[in-house]
């Protein structure tokens, strides 16, 4: 299995990330109760091998970015920082697409300052807002880009027919769609990466449910290999397509030990194949 994945055909990174939602306070809203122990947690991270890290402007707002400048600033050569923007919190429980030229071009600005970057490698479209052009939210980006303030431009929760409109006026790298093991709605968007050869980040990698009981197919192969059932999600992820990046996030060390160890584990074709019953 491939252990890497090239972004942009310039950007190398290991195809197990890290998600830096949950590194925030309840409800993604402000910093966390325990500010030590997440600085901790995303410095573990990179010390477990992990080169790419995904964030967002709205993810505090704002804190996550700031918790990992933090944590990690002067980063190391090899680690990419991922960041979006385009979803506005106005409340704790209100996530609302906002794609407005000036409102993604400011949030680009303060993504930079709060990252302590020159340049974003990585600054993806969190939704496509229906209230604008989209001609006018990819000129934004555009704009960014000429300007040298962004590198490498990505979507977020699209169509394939959407990621195609968007590829006639901007170069696409990524795609991060909600994916995981039970939950495979958008196989032709993955389908459709695979053959263009865009990353795509499941977000949601790992879901809870019916089907990670004690019991079934889950359960069985976790058993085989001596994994959890967390860790076989994930690695039935990175054996389904090598464009899978996976972004697990926790805020428990253990836990991100846990996830980052399932990028050893090898699943044989019959493994895969008796998952998809779950």
């Amino acid at each position: 299995m491939r252990e890497t994945i090239t972004i942009g055909k310039d950007l190398t990174v290991r195809r197990l990330g890290f998600g830096a939602m949950r590194i925030t306070g309840p409800d993604v809203w402000g910093p966390p109760a325990d500010v030590p122990a997440a600085l901790a947690l995303v410095r573990r991270a990179v010390e477990l091998g992990v080169t790419f890290i995904d964030t967002a402007d709205s993810y505090g707002p704002g804190t996550s970015e700031e918790l990992l400048a933090e944590a990690l600033h002067p980063y190391p050569d090899n680690l990419l920082i991922a960041t979006k923007a385009g979803q506005s919190r106005p409340s704790r429980a209100e996530w609302i697409p906002l794609g407005r030229p000036e409102y993604l071009r400011q949030q680009a600005e303060l993504s930079l300052r709060r990252l302590r970057l020159d340049c974003l490698d990585l600054f993806q479209l969190h939704r496509i807002d229906p209230k604008v052009p989209l001609a006018d939210q990819i000129g934004a980006a555009r704009q960014l880009q000429d300007e040298g303030k962004i590198r490498h431009f990505g979507l977020s929760q699209v169509s394939v027919a959407e990621i195609e409109v968007v590829r006639e006026h901007i170069e696409v790298v990524s795609v991060q769609n909600l994916y995981n093991l039970t939950r495979r709605d958008d196989e032709d968007v993955l389908d459709y990466c695979e053959r263009e050869g865009i990353a795509f980040i499941p977000w949601l990698p790992v879901a809870g449910g019916g089907h990670a009981s004690a019991t079934g197919p889950l359960a069985e192969v976790a058993a085989e290999l001596g994994a959890t059932r967390a860790q076989v999600s994930l690695a039935w992820l990175l054996h389904r397509s090598p464009v899978m990046l996976p972004i697990p996030g926790t805020s428990s060390i253990a836990h991100l030990e846990e996830n980052v160890a399932a990028a050893d584990l090898c699943l044989t074709d019959e493994q895969f194949e008796r998952l998809l019953r779950c």
